[in-house]
């Protein structure tokens, strides 16, 4: 429930409003100030003057769309006026911020002529890439966006026509699936003809519904041919031959019902007389146009969908407008044409049939599976950008509106993804690699649920082979449940495996000597994460990933019994990936030894920087203590120091520093100012601490209180690739540690390649 004191101390607090200017350019020195301005801001206005699109590069026009309303029809408010309106304009900014780094100036204009908003719209083609009407009664609406669509060579779009219909045709598309009708045969009725109405009625026609099968209701009753009252051009066009007079009298037996207009305006008896399997689209905001609640005491055969978030299948026109002007503003389109719509609305439909993140489910709670309760995605699912603005780009060139076409479409969804953190970025480049050469990863914990949607999501991005151990009747039964395919995997069962022998066998051999008899190592074999280490050891697999409920240590035991360190390598450690927003760091050991040596430091150090390299990150290593270069005499620093000089003999082509704080490791300007001397520069991306206890304390902090994505601990100086989940890890998580332990399995190794493992062996 949202409070009236909620809404207004959220929009006051701090500094007033929702959005603000930021800098994208250093200015901090005199020479920043005469390249930003005066002389030298004179170079692009010259380029710019000769060849006009080159504003697309030196200036922020192509990332910067202006939000335009006149106040007369704001939300469910009316006409409440332009400055009244300017908090949704803000908002509508701070929406296309959010979910696709739009930059948006709001504009509200005081002018409620048509001719007069045209021409000042017109007016701003210069500063913006994309023009985004907003909140403009019918049917105004309709000649302005059709004026400027004719005159502007950048794109022009009303959200409260377009969204709304695009929304609600992906999920029109998805409930006739599920329902099992064709759209060419189906009765849809609409109520409400403003803005909305109208575009949804064209837009639905545009999916393939036949408009002798459409009937158009407004506040005097059914749009008929030759009714004269409260007509418009606009209604005319869907004028039907039909005796149907009333709402009441449009939805008996119709197969589609699409609200647009006020609530409560639907009775139990009107959705009682539609067809059987009805679809009811009651989007009327904030009250539908009849509750779920009420609608399905009447019809438990129907698909609902409201523009509510507290019920499924939300009509949520951020799931539209975002990511349509980023494909739009990223191929420089002329306009936003029907088939970028279309191809929007198809995306949408299709990433609903995809496995929900664990994040998304999270956010909403409860079951998110293709079906009558979800057939459109929900607006923080990160996967609508990834989808939906690469459709609108392929579009917008397939039509010829594109000026600048994209080559490679797949790049650009990395590009895209990477616009929300360089994390992003590597991690993608880390699935990139392990597609090249699919490797098999076992998972001892293959029943898991989050196991059973990752191993999909491993399959269909082509990410690894996965290899379940389990029950092979409680996997596919999972899998059946979760509406999974599985197809390529392999299941095995530790207890019938006709290797649980010959794999009891190498246990014996390897532990023979460490008080294991031969009928203990068969005993220990039917352990799923024993048999997986096995079968890495073996070469019947390339790498493993267990931990998602069990314990640490019970995973570690048996990787340091079986796998066993690669030779000349004698300190095994962990290594943490911590993906921030704008950065990847590397932090070590926090797992396995608690207080190392200097020598061990050191060693633990080279392997840790071979890793780094291994995700082409070019490491910069610091030795942390609480002391900064001799600030402290105390023997824990003078072992970060001593441990720092072993590595710079050890791998004198390192980058690497110590011992000095975490803020001096990770601050350039501090490094720059205070010790130029350093021979880190840049600031550190692979911190080395003293202890376990630190690092381990390190890694929770940032994980809880500075967002950072964690991944590992991946166990370094091993033979084969051996990563451990943190217990609870979501599907994502799972998914991106296999893409990196099948990347790893893919050097020779797995974890020390080239000339870091000589330097390792020969000391």
């Amino acid at each position: 429930m949202i409070r009236k004191q909620d809404a207004l101390e959220y929009h006051r607090q701090g500094r007033s409003g929702k959005i603000e200017i930021a800098l994208t350019k250093p200015c901090a020195t005199q020479r920043d100030l005469s390249l930003a301005y005066t002389p030298g801001v004179a170079e692009p206005c010259r380029e710019i003057a000769e060849r006009p699109q080159d504003a697309y590069a030196y200036t922020a026009k192509g990332n910067l769309v202006a939000v335009v309303s006149n106040g007369t029809a704001v939300l469910g408010l009316g006409d409440i006026g332009p400055l009244a309106g300017k908090p949704v304009m803000e908002g509508k900014g701070l929406l296309f911020k959010r979910f696709a780094d739009i930059d948006v100036f709001d504009i509200e204009i005081d002018a409620k002529d048509p001719e007069e908003v045209i021409r000042i719209v017109r007016a701003l083609e210069p500063t913006f890439g994309g023009i985004n009407l907003e909140d403009i009664k019918a049917p105004e609406c309709f000649r302005i966006e059709e004026e400027l669509k004719a005159t502007m060579s950048i794109p022009v779009f009303h959200d409260d026509q377009h969204g709304t219909a695009i929304i609600s045709g992906a999920g029109l598309v998805n409930a006739l699936e599920i329902v099992g009708k064709r759209i060419e045969e189906v009765k849809v009725v609409f109520s409400g003809a403003g803005a909305a109405g109208i575009a949804c009625a064209r837009f639905y026609l545009m999916l393939g519904v036949k408009k002798e099968n459409l009937l158009l209701v407004d506040t005097k009753g059914v749009v008929y041919r030759g009714r004269k009252e409260g007509m418009n051009p606009y209604k005319e066009f869907f004028a039907a031959e039909t005796e149907a007079r009333t709402l009441q009298d449009a939805m008996r037996g119709a197969d589609v019902f699409a609200g647009v207009s006020v609530g409560g305006l639907v009775t139990p008896a009107m959705v009682a007389s539609m067809a059987a399997d009805p679809i009811l689209f009651a989007m009327a905001n904030p009250d539908p146009e009849i509750l779920p609640e009420d609608a399905l005491a009447v019809r438990r055969d129907l698909v609902m969908a409201t523009g509510r978030s507290d019920y499924p299948n939300q009509v949520n026109n951020v799931l539209g407008f975002p990511f349509i002007f980023r494909g739009a503003l990223d191929v420089m389109a002329t306009c936003i044409n029907d088939e970028m719509k279309l191809a929007a609305a198809r995306a949408l439909a299709d990433l609903a049939k995809e496995d929900v993140p664990d994040s998304v489910i999270k956010a909403y709670g409860g079951k998110l599976r293709f079906g009558r309760d979800y057939i459109i995605p929900k607006p923080l699912d990160p996967r609508v950008l990834l989808w939906e603005a690469p459709a609108v780009a392929r579009a917008a060139m397939e039509s010829g509106v594109a000026r600048r076409p994209i080559a490679d479409l797949d790049a650009y969804r990395d590009a895209l993804e990477s616009r929300f953190g360089r994390g992003k970025e590597i991690m993608r480049g880390i699935i990139h690699k392990a597609q090249r050469a699919a490797k098999r990863i076992v998972f001892p914990e293959g029943a898991e649920e989050k196991v059973l949607r990752a191993s999909q999501i491993v399959l269909d991005e082509k990410i690894a082979v996965p290899v379940l151990l389990g029950s092979r009747e409680t996997i596919l039964a999972g899998a059946r449940a979760l509406d999974l395919e599985l197809q390529g995997v392999e299941i095995i069962e530790p207890l019938h495996s006709e290797k649980l022998e010959a794999y009891a066998d190498v246990l014996y051999d390897l532990r023979r000597r460490k008080g294991v008899t031969r009928d203990e190592a068969r005993i220990q074999m039917r352990a799923p994460v024993t048999y997986g280490m096995t079968m890495v050891q073996t070469g019947d697999a390339d790498g493993i990933v267990a931990g998602l409920t069990q314990s640490y240590p019970a995973t570690i035991r048996p990787a340091l019994q079986i796998l066993r360190p690669l030779p000349g390598v004698r300190t095994i450690a962990g290594l943490y990936m911590l993906v921030l927003k704008n950065d990847v760091r590397f932090l070590t050991d926090a797992t396995v030894n608690f207080d190392p040596t200097a020598e061990e430091l050191a060693e633990i150090a080279v392997l840790a920087a071979s890793k780094v390299r291994s995700f082409d990150i070019e490491p910069r290593v610091a030795m942390l203590s609480f002391s900064n270069f001799g600030s402290t005499q105390h023997p824990s620093a003078a072992k970060m120091a001593e441990a720092a000089e072993l590595v710079k003999r050890l791998a004198p082509d390192l980058m690497v520093d110590g011992e000095m704080m975490a803020d001096t490791a990770v601050s350039p300007e501090i490094l720059e100012t205070l010790y130029p001397f350093s021979s880190l520069k840049g600031g550190a991306n692979l911190l080395v601490c003293p202890n376990l206890e630190s690092a381990n304390i390190a890694v929770k902090l940032l994980a809880k209180l500075g967002g950072a994505e964690v991944y590992g601990p991946l166990l370094l100086g091993m033979r084969k690739p051996v990563y451990l989940l943190i217990p609870g890890s979501e599907v994502a998580d799972i998914v991106n540690v296999t893409a990196m332990a099948a990347r790893d399995a893919q050097e020779t190794g797995a974890g020390v390649p080239g000339r870091l493992r000589e330097l390792v062996s020969a000391d």
